[in-house]
């Protein structure tokens, strides 16, 4: 509850009192005063009402923000590992497979040398002005 809410209940309870005061004494002018004191204070207190739930939405709309921005943050670290272990496997699998190439390669020497020199005169055929 905040004072407007407060203030606003006590105008129109003091509106209320005046209302009835006015109607035991038979004084039109404070029946008056009182029912503008009651109007003054609900008005108020309605006030006080829809800005204690302003600050609520406020709060709940700040707290659903933090929490969106947590777990987007959980989610972007959630990525981030899984690229790195993705990227770890991928040097891996590659640094596996040029050993592979290398030793077989090594083990047929003849079929390699060969392999390169069709693929050196072929890339030197290519590269020529005239064919």
């Amino acid at each position: 509850m905040n004072r407007d809410q407060i203030r606003g209940a006590s105008r129109h309870l003091k509106g209320r009192a005046q209302t009835a005061l006015g109607g035991l004494t038979g004084d039109p002018g404070r029946q008056v005063r009182g029912a503008v004191n009651q109007v003054a204070g609900g008005a108020q207190y309605a006030y006080g009402r829809a800005r204690d739930r302003a600050e609520d939405l406020t709060e709940d709309l700040a707290e659903n923000g933090r929490h969106l921005a947590e777990t987007a943050r959980r989610r972007a670290d959630h990525l981030i590992d899984e690229g790195r272990d993705r990227a770890r496997d991928a040097r891996r699998r590659g640094a596996d497979y040029g050993r592979q190439a290398i030793r077989t390669a090594d083990a047929n020497r003849t079929n390699t040398l060969l392999g390169l020199a069709a693929v050196a005169f072929a890339a030197g055929w290519l590269v020529r002005r005239t064919r």
